[in-house]
């Protein structure tokens, strides 16, 4: 058994011990650290936990891991899903106050790969269905010819308006959920999902040289980080040579805005998902590694991982920092992305990292 980082063994920890998950399975959006209370339970936050708990399962052999994830999914399957509308919703109303009625695309597809990150370690059918009828609403609800529709007003399932914020609107970032419907293609063996992924990858390519243009500085940081979702969508077509000079030329922009942008405001997982990329991008031989710039990020990310008195905040990763302050939220996510990526990290040093962009978090 490969003896995991301790970054790795800590934020593990962190994910079984800091109630982050509910007694009832779903995992909150963040901890707040100003409020001492977690955010709502969230549909998607709640599918990333469980690709994590997977991934820390499959390094460690820690079984509790794999009944954390098992929680987990169980809730998405059978409390989270609507079934009279076959949608998986926003957020769960787990305190008496109804969450806003509506449905994202890109959470559906992170949940998706979560419920197959666990079908492939226990081969429950369970999960497999219920990833395969994610998929069916992703194709169903929410496309709309060339484009994407983001975000749907339940349960009539409406597009709402596009906004300009990047979640509000459609981008190459949704390719990154889009990768559910390849996972799901190798998985059933149904050619459909595969063209589906097919086509979301040529509109991504198509729209992706504009996505990060914005005049405001702050805002670039928080697109880098949907920047991040498509150069891992494009992951699974690296040996692509359209794919291959995307992702590397996507690196160099991510990596020179992220050094501008980081002395006002710096987000942890961007720094993980950049370290990510030029891990896999290197291992998949689409992309040379720069090494310095790999342990600069790796330094980096591993900083927002404080040893705190709290429980509920100790060896969970902060979002981020702004002017040099953290900002008061430790997040799943930011954990989930920043102990993968310290644990590739650790991987490649040791000459031992073998890609598969199905068990990229």
């Amino acid at each position: 058994m490969p003896q995991p980082s301790s970054v790795l063994d800590r934020a593990g920890c962190w994910f079984l011990n800091s109630g982050i998950q509910e007694p009832g399975g779903g995992v909150a959006r963040y901890y707040r650290t100003d409020l001492a209370r977690n955010a709502r339970v969230s549909t998607e936050i709640t599918g990333y936990a469980v690709s994590a708990l997977v991934y820390l399962f499959l390094r460690t052999g820690r079984e509790e891991y794999l009944a954390a994830a098992t929680r987990a999914a169980d809730f998405l399957v059978l409390k989270a899903w609507d079934r009279e509308h076959a949608i998986f919703p926003f957020e769960y109303d787990s305190n008496g106050q109804p969450p806003e009625p509506l449905a994202y695309f890109f959470d559906s597809g992170i949940i998706a790969r979560g419920l197959l990150a666990l079908w492939r370690a226990t081969r429950r059918e369970q999960y497999l269905a219920a990833a395969a009828a994610c998929g069916d609403s992703m194709a169903r609800d929410f496309a709309a010819g060339e484009r994407i529709h983001p975000v749907l007003r339940l349960p009539e399932k409406t597009a709402l308006p596009y906004e300009p914020r990047w979640s509000r609107s459609p981008g190459c970032y949704q390719l990154k959920s889009a990768m559910a419907w390849n996972d799901l293609a190798e998985e059933t063996g149904e050619a459909r999902f595969r063209d589906l992924y097919e086509a979301a990858l040529a509109a991504a390519l198509r729209s992706a040289p504009r996505f990060l243009d914005d005049p405001e500085r702050e805002r670039v940081m928080d697109r880098l980080h949907a920047w991040g979702y498509f150069l891992e969508g494009m992951l699974p077509r690296a040996a692509r040579p359209e794919c291959a000079q995307a992702i590397r030329e996507g690196i160099a922009a991510m990596a020179r805005l992220l050094r501008e942008i980081e002395p006002v405001f710096a987000r942890s997982d961007v720094y993980a998902q950049l370290l990510r990329a030029r891990l896999f991008a290197h291992a998949l031989d689409a992309a040379p590694l720069d090494r310095e710039a790999a342990a600069y990020e790796a330094a980096r990310a591993e900083a927002f991982q404080l040893d705190h008195a709290d429980p509920r905040i100790r060896h969970g990763f902060w979002f981020g920092c702004k002017g040099g302050e953290l900002l008061p939220y430790v997040n799943p996510v930011s954990t989930a992305f920043c102990l993968q990526a310290a644990d590739l990290w650790r991987q490649c040093q040791a000459g031992g990292f073998h890609p598969e962009p199905r068990t990229l978090i």
